[in-house]
Parts: C-alpha cells; structure tokens; sequence
C-alpha cells in the first residue's frame, strides 16, 4: 500500500496528539485591514504559537457570523479583498509561514 504524504494538518494534529497536547485554531479575516496586513498578521500568529489557521473569505452575506467577523468581512471587502485576490496572494503567505493554513469560505464566493 503505498502512503500518501501528510498534509500540514495532519503533520500538526499527529504532533499533538503525540505530545499530549492541545491545539489552538485560530480564525483571521483575509483582507482586514489590507491583504499585505494578513500577510503580517498570519507570521505573528505563527510566531505566538498557533497550531491552525482558518483564513476567511470576506463574504458581503454573512448571516451565520457574529458581528465581529461580519465587521471583519464589510471591511476587507471595502478594500477590495476578493477570493481571487486572495488567492494571488496565498503563495507569497505561504512562503514565510509553516503553520496549516484553511481557507474557510461560504460557498457563493467560490460558486461566483
């Protein structure tokens, strides 16, 4: 049977799980207040530790979101985050942090 390599996550959960430890996920708005700013904010919560990163895609509809994310996401559209622009972006991100990365979005974004 040939194994597949572990994706980040798994890599992250098996550490846990072997350290006995727990993890922290934390979720970050993309484009709030800017795409350079997530870029800074996803190496500052790598270096304070966190396990996952949920990454948000800005949605103008967010009905099942609090309102601190619905004010992240009127924001980060407000300054033009769009997925595609996220995603141009993804590269850049990925490149200066390790840490698993998710991107979470509603499904009329990735529809549209």
């Amino acid at each position: 049977m040939t194994m597949l390599p572990s994706t980040r996550i798994e890599t992250r959960f098996r550490e846990l799980r072997e350290r006995q430890a727990k993890g922290l996920v934390v979720y970050l708005t993309a484009g709030d207040p800017s795409l350079e700013a997530t870029g800074e904010l996803l190496s500052a919560l790598e270096r304070a530790g966190v396990d996952v990163i949920e990454l948000g895609v800005p949605f103008s509809d967010p009905l099942a979101d609090g309102p601190v994310i619905q004010r992240a996401s009127e924001r980060a559209l407000r300054a033009g985050t769009t997925l595609r622009r996220i995603l141009e972006w993804f590269p850049r991100w990925r490149e200066s942090v390790q840490a698993p990365i998710i991107l979470f979005s509603y499904y009329n974004p990735i529809l549209q």
